[in-house]
């Protein structure tokens, strides 16, 4: 019987390798989380805390190079790097992938997945309780009818046992017991004194395929003050070898391994989930720098505006004190100033929320000198150009290929897959063969004076002195079988469920997409026809300027010739720089989301704006069109205002 026993063991440890093989990558194509530690030749450290890295709350050190003079000057490549450096939120989303990693490391030993935030485990997965692994049952050992006052024998049953993760449990024990007997004719005395010692060890592993391997090894030393006793002391040892197949219920890969999948697939859905915190906050970041532009040319507008009225204020004191115009004007232009001066406080009270926005969105803290730094945007707001609108057609394909949130919810429909799949095979009976060779010793001293020990004992149940073998088959069948049912309809509903989820996201992506270019269209339209305004109102600007003759308009508040932005070509500076700033915003996002970086959006803000701009618009042209009606009705009077004018020619009477 020796070959025998050699070659079961021969076949056990191949199966276990290749079981090991089977649920372990190749090391050098994954992170250091997913192995875990290396039992050798460290044996102690899988008993240790494994290294994470260390956590960095200070800012980079970009961010404080490029302060200078208490000025933080920024281009947008500079911004963009500093988000992706800092940025709170994106650090957040870093942990994903590392606990993804940790949750495979998990699943790889047996146990139930834990799953991510934004990730799906499916609860058709666990089976029994929550959170109970491919199987927790741990087994059991003892010397069986070795060393008693008759043979033995009987039903056996070997469990499926243990995890992917080999478990090794040792168990020692000593006991002394006195005991009370009613006879004389087994023991030879009235009450017996006993004194054992006790040694159990066993080794239990289950492999992908569902098989499970157990060895027991057992041995007690025990004396008695029994008279009749073939050995006294006596040292009894038993060691048993155990394997149970599946044959339909949880047999193959899929059964044992589908935690790894999920886990697996989970950790592809945390890059996903980075890869969009990481777009929606480069959309974030450049927004947040052209609106911060925008707020400078606000301030810039706003100082000019109250310097063209404190002219015109000055200008009209200078005529009332010769009598050229009436006090009530002074009234006016005063009432201008006041107005003008609120503009500037509301103009430079949102580039200081802007800013201090900006700041939050490139550091983890704001420091004393971040804070007291004041920031200075360097790009200057990007021309339309003729490659800014992308094809439909090929827009939507990007869209549809790349957009996070499609390629996350195709995760989770094979997650659910898996559970489908698995529920599918529980719906059959529980089907297990099973095999157990035994082996057990018995040694000590007897009243022929001959000694042993333990080393004998053990020689008998490794030499197969007295063997013991066994197999059979275990059946458990579910008459009803409604919990199985139950879990399978309820993973096919789910499975289903998400498939109109996705269907449901394609078309809002569809809408995003379609939404986004005609904003961009739009949007490019607006900024050539703001730079065509532009361009018209320094002509009139220009041809005022080589006028000799000074006219005062208080239509105008401002002086012809003077050098001085009419009210309109001020009007149309400021929607010139407004609609560049949309602009921007628009041509960043498309080419961004359509590079499988993002989403395509249009956001509230923009909305307003553009009804914003839309309003102001239809004012300026009926604007314009009374004017150009009164223009008739006013160019008789010019040479009358223009004789109670107080001007010399081409000489201007405001500074």
């Amino acid at each position: 019987m020796k070959p025998v026993s050699a070659m079961i063991v021969a076949l056990l440890f191949v199966t276990a390798a290749q079981g090991q093989q089977a649920i372990t990558s190749n090391p050098s194509t994954l992170p250091n989380y997913i192995m875990g530690p290396n039992w050798f030749p460290t044996v102690l450290k899988p008993y240790q805390q494994g290294l994470i890295r260390p956590l960095i709350m200070e800012n980079s050190p970009r961010l404080h190079d490029l302060i200078r003079n208490g000025k933080l000057r920024l281009t947008m490549a500079d911004t963009l790097s500093l988000a992706i450096e800092n940025n709170l939120d994106i650090a957040v989303q870093r942990f994903l992938h590392p606990i993804a990693e940790a949750d495979v490391l998990r699943a790889s030993s047996g146990q139930a997945a834990r799953g991510i935030q934004g990730a799906l485990v499916p609860s058709g997965l666990q089976q029994g309780a929550l959170g109970v692994g491919v199987n927790q049952f741990q087994g059991a050992g003892g010397v069986g009818s070795a060393g008693g006052i008759s043979g033995g024998g009987g039903a056996v049953q070997i469990p499926q046992v243990g995890s992917f993760d080999p478990s090794v449990s040792v168990n020692f024990s000593l006991d002394h017991n006195s005991s009370p007997l009613n006879t004389l004719q087994v023991a030879g005395v009235s009450h017996v004194n006993t004194t054992s010692a006790a040694l159990s060890a066993s080794y239990t592993q289950l492999f992908p395929t569902g098989t499970s391997f157990t060895y027991n090894i057992n041995g007690i030393r025990q004396s008695s003050t029994q008279q009749f006793l073939l050995y006294n002391p006596a040292v009894i040892s038993r060691f048993t070898i155990g394997v149970n197949q599946p044959l339909l219920n949880g047999r193959g890969a899929l059964p044992n391994k589908r935690f790894i999948m999920v886990a697996a697939n989970n950790m592809r859905t945390s890059d996903e989930l980075l890869r969009q915190q990481v777009t929606n906050t480069v959309v974030q970041v450049e927004n947040a720098y052209w609106n911060l532009a925008a707020a400078t040319e606000a301030v810039l507008a706003a100082e000019r505006n109250l310097d063209v009225a404190q002219r015109l204020d000055n200008d009209t004191k200078a005529r009332l004190e010769i009598g050229t115009v009436a006090p009530i004007e002074l009234t006016s232009t005063g009432s201008a100033v006041a107005a003008a001066q609120r503009d500037l406080i509301i103009a430079k009270s949102d580039f200081q929320l802007q800013e201090a926005q900006f700041k939050k969105l490139l550091s983890k803290k704001i420091d004393a000198e971040l804070d007291a730094a004041s920031i200075e945007t360097l790009d200057e707001l990007p021309q339309p150009g003729p490659r800014d609108i992308p094809e439909m057609n090929t827009a939507l394909a990007a869209a549809l290929e790349g957009r996070p949130e499609l390629l996350m919810t195709r995760q989770d429909r094979a997650n659910q897959d898996i559970s489908a799949r698995f529920t599918a095979d529980a719906l059959t009976p529980s089907v297990h063969v099973f095999s157990l060779y035994a082996g057990a010793g018995l040694a000590g001293d007897n009243l022929q004076g001959t000694t042993a020990g333990a080393g004998q004992s053990l020689y008998q149940g490794l030499a197969a002195q007295y063997p013991e073998y066994a197999s059979g088959l275990s059946i458990v069948l579910p008459l009803r079988n409604r919990a199985a049912q139950a879990d399978n309809l309820r993973a096919r509903l789910e499975q289903q469920q998400l498939e109109v989820s996705e269907q449901r996201l394609k078309q809002q992506v569809g809408l995003e997409v379609r939404q986004a270019m005609v904003s961009l269209t739009q949007g490019k339209a607006q900024v050539e026809a703001a730079d065509e305004a532009l361009k018209l109102a320094n002509l009139v600007l220009e041809g005022s300027e080589r006028s000799s003759i000074r006219v005062y308009r208080p239509h105008t508040t401002s002086f012809c010739g003077s050098g001085i932005l009419p009210r309109p070509g001020r009007h149309r500076y400021r929607r010139r720089w407004h609609t560049r700033r949309r602009l921007s915003i628009s041509i960043a996002q498309p080419e961004r989301r359509l590079k499988k970086t993002a989403s395509i959006c249009v956001t509230r803000s923009q909305a307003r704006s553009r009804r914003t701009q839309r309003l102001h618009s239809s004012h300026f042209r009926k604007r314009r069109r009374r004017q150009s009606d009164d223009a008739e009705k006013k160019s008789h009077k010019k040479a009358q205002k223009a004789q109670s004018c107080f001007s010399v020619p081409l000489v201007p009477l405001c500074g």
